[in-house]
């Protein structure tokens, strides 16, 4: 099947957000090569599907077509920001104008990528979008018990449990739960102030030291030693 797609001009998306590690950049056709290894993988699905099995090539495209490409969505990739290489895919479904909600959607395709923050700090990435920018009051996700690393993650981007839907998957021979994972705005915004403040504790304890520093080579230059008087 040759993949053929228009993209639909949506003014309301950033074009791009770029972060320290990474930068999110609206999706191309180009990346549906990268949409087949990535859904094709059986521990991608495993971690992400209901179903057993990854998704057929079928699947992938009309995926890729609606909820990546489509006018209404809210998709963007995941670029390293030093080298540029697209490791992954985040996005909102099920946008709620009236009640401002939305759910989150995150994957890290590239195995290698996986463990070294970048999904976390896309994550804090989009979150800014939703509610600085969209003007969103709440984003919710879901996430098997079993995904101990990407639930690590959501809670350092300020998620917390909300509920679970008890032996809702089977997975490696037993059923495992479904969490329900959310944020809202007035909880991010905390959130972010307690990051500026830990930011700023930081920065002046390095100053702070570096006067320190400085006073002490002063003093033993003129023969004392820090905190006496020649």
């Amino acid at each position: 099947m040759v993949y053929r797609a228009l993209v639909q001009p949506r003014p309301w998306l950033p074009e791009r957000l770029e972060g320290t590690r990474v930068v999110l950049l609206r999706h191309a056709p180009a990346n549906l090569s990268a949409f087949y290894r990535w859904y094709a993988d059986a521990e991608i699905a495993r971690l992400n599907r209901h179903q057993p099995g990854p998704m057929r090539r079928e699947e992938i495209e009309r995926f890729f077509t609606s909820r990546i490409l489509g006018p209404d969505s809210v998709a963007l990739a995941i670029h390293i920001r030093e080298s540029g290489r697209l490791i992954g895919s985040c996005a909102f479904s099920q946008i709620d104008g009236d009640n401002g909600s939305a759910l989150y959607h995150i994957t890290i395709g590239e195995r290698d990528a996986w463990g070294r923050g970048y999904g976390t700090e896309a994550t804090d990435l989009m979150l800014e979008l939703a509610f600085e920018r969209l003007g969103l009051h709440r984003i919710s996700l879901t996430v098997f018990s079993f995904n101990e690393r990407a639930i690590a993650s959501y809670r350092k981007s300020g998620f917390v449990l909300e509920g679970t839907a008890r032996q809702a998957i089977w997975r490696d021979g037993r059923f495992w739960d479904e969490n329900q994972m959310g944020i809202l705005a007035d909880e991010w915004r905390t959130g972010q102030r307690a990051r500026r403040l830990e930011i700023g504790s930081a920065e002046g304890m390095v100053a702070d030291g570096t006067a320190r520093g400085a006073e002490s080579r002063g003093a033993l230059a003129a023969g004392g030693t820090a905190g006496t008087r020649a």
